[in-house]
């Protein structure tokens, strides 16, 4: 049986890793939205980008109080680790794609999020798949809990991936970013209302 003392301490150190990342994931959003503050007529800001901005912060908000569940994998490997800090740093290549350092060769957001949405729903779908694998990490029952929902959330989730990476549609990209943000927060507040 693994030393529960030991399980403990790595867990810490996964828990360091994990907030380090994800700390970054969100001071790219709240440093990209700032600039928007501080420049407001450097770049042409558009909603929808905004919108994927918002889903962004309350997913690895999520994602953050949620990882405290971590606490309940009985043995740590070097292959679980690796996997953990893997899923965290797609939060963070996510958001680094919705802010990016320069976008000077771009009429805006708009056109900057238009020409990269390939990357940026291909990386989400990626998301999606690891939360899978994050989840049963967590354990059978955490699955389990989570009801019929999560697999059809999960495939709901790949096939629009899919359309966005191929539409051009600016009006399906406007609804889609709508009704990802409302389910998100409904999704969070009936799902990680409580920790334990």
């Amino acid at each position: 049986m693994p030393d529960a003392h030991a399980n403990a301490d790595l867990y810490l150190h996964v828990r360091v890793i994990v907030s380090i990342i994800l700390g970054l994931s969100i001071a790219r959003l709240l440093n990209g939205v700032a600039r928007f503050v501080q420049h407001p007529r450097r770049h042409r800001i558009w909603w929808t980008h905004l919108g994927w901005v918002g889903w962004m912060l309350l997913s690895v908000i999520g994602f953050w109080w949620w990882e405290f569940r971590l606490a309940e994998v009985p043995r740590w490997t070097f292959e679980t680790y690796v996997f953990v800090a893997l899923y965290a740093s797609v939060y963070f290549l996510l958001c680094t794609l919705l802010f990016p350092d320069d976008i000077a060769e771009y009429s805006g957001f708009q056109d900057y999020f238009m020409s990269r949405r390939g990357w940026f729903f291909g990386l989400l779908a990626v998301s999606f798949l690891l939360d899978v694998v994050d989840t049963w990490l967590k354990g059978a029952q955490h699955f389990h809990a989570l009801g019929l929902e999560y697999p059809i959330k999960i495939a709901c989730s790949l096939v629009l991936c899919v359309v966005a990476m191929r539409t051009t549609d600016l009006r399906f990209h406007g609804v889609l970013v709508v009704v990802a943000l409302l389910y998100q927060a409904t999704f969070l507040a009936r799902y990680y209302s409580a920790l334990l």
